[in-house]
């Protein structure tokens, strides 16, 4: 079996309205560009809503894992819940369809080695109130799971990126034709990947 090189590993970056609406388009490519990574797709658009929900496709196994968080949360606070933690799982799957299709998003493809695990650092956990300062989320919202179940919504942290390869690559088939994926040369490429850095000196 045939394995790409490390420097050709992709991920899909999606820009949320809340980014979009406060202004941090730059902010937030300037961050993934300095570290040496290659974007190699971009747009602006409304998602539609068929994307979304292929976006944010979940199976039961993990609609019932955030779920019974809800579930449990609303025990501690002596409450009885009313929905099942499957039906509670489902209710995020909508709430983070209906946010991302509530305005104008960018979506990427970034490529680089570790691109995965570059832009997951860079961009911190998903609680933004919680995430580390230096990150994307730490350091650009205030936006808490606390507040967002108060008011029945999804999370406003600014930006997805892809967890693992075959997800990024599933996430791009989504929002990109191949076409719209450029294939050029870059020339922080050769400082990063160049093995002998042949040519430097005159």
């Amino acid at each position: 079996m045939e394995t790409t090189h490390p420097k050709k590993e992709r991920t899909f970056v999606l820009l949320k309205p809340d980014a979009i609406q406060r202004g941090l388009i730059g902010e937030v490519v300037h961050r993934i560009e300095r570290t040496g990574l290659k974007l190699i797709a971009l747009k602006i658009i409304i998602a539609t809503r068929e994307q979304a929900m292929g976006h944010y496709f979940k199976d039961d196994a993990w609609c019932e894992d955030k779920g019974s968080k809800t579930v449990a949360a609303l025990k501690a606070a002596g409450k009885r819940p009313k929905k099942t933690a499957i039906e509670f799982g489902r209710d995020i799957v909508r709430a983070l369809a209906d946010f991302i299709t509530s305005g104008p998003v960018v979506v990427m493809i970034w490529q680089g080695n570790e691109a995965i695990g570059v832009v997951r650092k860079l961009a911190g956990g998903t609680e933004p109130t919680t995430s580390d300062v230096g990150t994307i989320r730490g350091d650009l919202t205030i936006d808490s799971y606390r507040m967002a179940n108060v008011d029945s919504r999804a999370v406003r942290n600014l930006i997805h990126c892809s967890d693992k390869p075959e997800e990024a690559e599933r996430e791009i088939k989504i929002w990109f034709s191949k076409d719209e994926q450029l294939k050029y040369r870059l020339l922080n490429e050769e400082i990063l990947y160049d093995i002998n850095l042949d040519g430097i000196l005159e």
